[in-house]
């Protein structure tokens, strides 16, 4: 698959990035990741080997987007999810029931 990273674009195949990282211990995830294999490695980190570049040269983003696209299981920074939205008392009720729980 083509995609473009740093400005420089890429031909990047699901295989070749799995042989690229393999025997590559993973730093620890301090923010957006992917799960190649068994292992959790940081995106900035897949990005350096895969293109060779410096990690500052490219964005957490775009290789996310471009291993998302080859398949590969990205997740955000570990405690970035988003919180729950409480319900009131009413859109409980009413979801518990069947009911649509909307707001108005």
């Amino acid at each position: 698959m083509r995609c473009v990273i740093a400005r420089f674009p890429f031909d990047l195949v699901k295989s070749e990035v799995v042989a690229k990282m393999k025997g590559v211990k993973p730093e620890p995830v301090t923010g957006e990741y992917v799960i190649i294999g068994r292992h959790h490695y940081p995106v900035k980190q897949v990005g350096e080997v895969i293109t060779r570049q410096d990690r500052r040269d490219f964005s957490a983003g775009e290789v996310t987007r471009a291993l998302t696209r080859l398949g590969f299981t990205c997740r955000p920074a570990p405690g970035t999810e988003p919180a729950p939205v409480e319900r009131t008392a009413v859109e409980t009720a009413s979801a518990q029931l069947g009911g649509a729980a909307e707001q108005v």
